[in-house]
């Protein structure tokens, strides 16, 4: 995520809808995002689908990390040998003889 600037990255919605084409077009050269506020509160924020992607990604990787540590501290854990046999068991399903 790039630097916030106050000054540039930050508009009221009147603003941000006379101008949507520049705003798109900013957002998508600079990386930046943008806040749109409506009654002087921030109400949304735009950013560029690459960094739209790179959140949900992410987001998705430390869901799966923190069900990992879940299942260690439940003891929903395999030794090497039972893993070994759980994937030999799945495969000789999935492709039999």
């Amino acid at each position: 995520m790039n630097n916030f600037n106050v000054s540039n990255d930050i508009i009221p919605i009147g603003e941000f809808k006379t101008s949507l084409s520049k705003w798109f077009k900013n957002i998508q050269n600079t990386g930046h995002h943008l806040v749109i506020t409506q009654n002087g509160r921030p109400a949304g924020v735009l950013i560029s689908p690459s960094e739209y992607d790179e959140l949900v990604h992410k987001k998705l990787f430390l869901n799966s990390v923190n069900r990992g540590l879940s299942d260690v501290e439940s003891g929903k854990v395999y030794s090497t040998k039972e893993l070994k046999e759980e994937l030999k068991e799945r495969r000789a399903v999935r492709n039999p003889k």
